[in-house]
């Protein structure tokens, strides 16, 4: 799925190859286009997309949401229904964006979604999750309500803390060895290194995982 933010061809590629059926949210199209792909759908309210572009869209593909209750991002997340969504271009450029992108991850659980930045990759922290990351590799967990955590591998463990977005929060961690995380609750975000991406992928699609 490709956003409206920032984003590149290298990106778009590594993407497809890891979930090769491309959504675009709204503007996300244009992103698509210009690097030569047809979205099989775009989704949103059509207020950013420019009428050159949308003009490129087979109609059928477009699926037009207008409730202004929600984000684009919102809006694939709910209209989607596949076994992972990989995304890119809802991060960087405005904060209010990025921000709104992360709260969605969290009200939606049940749907599997990675997200890609220039750096770095975040997704909503499953129940439990198993990775091997370089020794030193940096592991950042921001909480968005409260929750509580364990873990194996870490520099500073979880375990005994009370996370919050309003107190205590677990970015700059590092990585001793195999990882192991647990969580209590659908709270938690897990940003880690872009290059894990491929395991991450892999783990996210063994099932059971997740929220339900």
């Amino acid at each position: 799925m490709v956003g409206g933010g920032p984003t590149d061809a290298e990106t778009l590629s590594l993407a497809l190859s890891l979930a090769p059926r491309l959504v675009a949210a709204d503007s996300g199209a244009a992103a698509a286009l210009a690097a030569g792909h047809v979205p099989e759908a775009v989704i949103g309210d059509m207020d950013s997309l420019a009428e050159t572009d949308l003009a490129l869209m087979p109609q059928e593909r477009v699926h037009r949401i207008t409730e202004q209750d929600s984000t684009d991002f919102d809006k694939c997340l709910t209209t989607i229904r596949a076994p992972l969504i990989v995304g890119l271009g809802f991060t960087g450029a405005r904060l209010d964006h990025q921000l709104a992108a992360f709260n969605s991850l969290v009200r939606h659980p049940r749907q599997r979604c990675i997200l890609i930045g220039s750096q770095e990759i975040i997704l909503l922290a499953p129940p439990a999750l198993r990775l091997d990351l370089d020794k030193g590799a940096v592991l950042s967990l921001f909480p968005m309500g409260a929750v509580e955590g364990a873990s194996e591998g870490l520099e500073w463990p979880l375990r005994g803390l009370n996370f919050a977005p309003d107190g205590q929060v677990g970015t700059s961690n590092r990585v001793t060895g195999p990882v192991w995380l647990a969580f209590t609750a659908p709270k938690m975000l897990l940003i880690l290194p872009r290059s894990v991406l491929g395991q991450l992928v892999e783990r996210m699609l063994a099932r059971p995982y997740g929220w339900g």
